[in-house]
């Protein structure tokens, strides 16, 4: 069963990463695109999984992670 991609905005401080990373960073435009992509593959994902038993670390999680 694929899990969901949640994102968590804060842990355990009032700040959050959006505010700690500068707008002019070289990988804010890298993850709108990957961000875009991965939603595109949507349906993909969605064919990979089985309807039952536990979910999964989301598959855009994932790849999201070990990209950036």
């Amino acid at each position: 069963m694929r899990g969901l991609d949640l994102k968590q905005d804060e842990l355990f401080s009032y700040t959050t990463l959006e505010q700690r990373i500068p707008n002019d960073h070289p990988l804010r435009p890298l993850r709108r695109l990957v961000d875009t992509v991965l939603a595109s593959m949507d349906r993909d994902f969605d064919g990979l999984y089985s309807r039952r038993g536990r979910a999964s670390i989301a598959p855009e999680r994932l790849l999201r992670a070990s990209l950036l």
